[in-house]
């Protein structure tokens, strides 16, 4: 697998892309700020001007079910905000 896994599409995400040419990828949890800037380069063709990570702990999740009560936790993962240089922009769209 690679180091970028998914762009972020939300609202906030999309203002700040308009505004302030910043996007947000979901990627590796062993990936570096390096590593995940030239990840983006390469897959997007444009230049980054610098990253930003956030490590997430997977929420506890419980449920109930005919066998009883269920436990476990969601996935720990890892978010990146690129902000890229100049006029450069990426269009998560453009391939639907």
């Amino acid at each position: 697998m690679g180091i970028l896994i998914k762009p972020i599409v939300t609202e906030k995400l999309t203002v700040q892309g308009e505004k302030l040419n910043r996007y947000g990828f979901v990627v590796d949890r062993d990936a570096n700020k390096l590593q995940i800037k030239e990840a983006v380069e390469k897959a997007y063709g444009v230049s980054v001007a610098s990253v930003n990570t956030a490590n997430y702990h997977g929420k506890r999740k419980s449920r109930y079910s005919k066998s009883g009560m269920l436990r476990g936790r969601m996935n720990h993962f890892k978010k990146a905000y690129v902000t890229l240089a100049g006029e450069d922009k990426i269009d998560f769209y453009a391939n639907i």
